[in-house]
């Protein structure tokens, strides 16, 4: 295998129908089986999943509900995903970790670096939880800094499009796609793809990114066995 240890960050939505709401049953363990698909290479694996498909503070301005409180509301969705996800790996006999950064001992355990690496070293998937426990950091920021805490080879960028392009494909026809960017380039051009605290936080560390289409499911396990998909963002 071309990677030990992986950091997967998939966004809420990559648990529901495309435009969807909450969590769709044959989305999740279409997720779960490709997941398993990769610890079954003997990889090990934490994952950061989002809360968007729940709640995200930049959905619901509107709402008047303060940013600090709104975003204590998001890492609960994030909590509520990784759960799901936890069940439908665990309907594959694939032992999984729901490690928390917000106390909720009924639903998981709390996020301990040096235990969470021990769950990996007994082949089990760690799905860290509840953002970076603080407002104001995206679970792009969360997955960043858990990959470095957790000494993870790189950082899987899950999203519904090839890897980075210089402007959005969904707006634009001739938006090109990058194969490979630095991570001044992405900072400078604030290329959208993730967050710039994330991709500060990986330029500081050197944290190789790579940003991948999910959609397609065999990605993931072909990124693992080292073909050239998606985008890799270096230094």
């Amino acid at each position: 295998m071309h990677y030990k240890r992986i950091m997967l960050k998939l966004s809420g939505e990559a648990l529901c129908t495309p435009g969807g709401f909450g969590l769709n049953s044959a989305t999740l363990k279409e997720v779960a089986k490709s997941i398993k698909g990769v610890a079954d290479q003997r990889v090990q694996l934490a994952v950061v999943v989002g809360g968007g498909n729940i709640w995200r503070y930049r959905d619901s301005t509107e709402s008047g509900i303060e940013r600090t409180a709104s975003d204590a509301m998001g890492m609960l969705a994030t909590i509520m995903n990784s759960v799901g996800l936890q069940s439908a790996l665990e309907e594959l006999d694939q032992d999984t970790r729901v490690c928390s950064a917000i106390d909720v001992p009924q639903l998981a355990e709390p996020y301990l670096r040096r235990r969470a690496i021990r769950h990996m070293e007994k082949d089990r998937i760690v799905i860290c939880a509840g953002g970076t426990g603080n407002p104001y950091f995206t679970t792009d920021s969360a997955a960043a800094l858990r990959a470095l805490e957790l000494g993870c080879d790189v950082l899987l960028k899950a999203t519904n499009v090839d890897g980075v392009y210089d402007k959005d494909p969904g707006k634009y026809k001739d938006a090109q796609l990058y194969k490979t960017v630095t991570y001044q380039q992405a900072i400078e051009q604030n290329l959208k793809v993730m967050d710039q605290a994330a991709f500060s936080l990986c330029r500081e560390q050197n944290l190789l990114i790579r940003v991948f289409n999910f959609t397609e499911r065999s990605n993931l396990l072909g990124i693992v066995q080292g073909k050239d998909i998606g985008t890799l963002v270096s230094d």
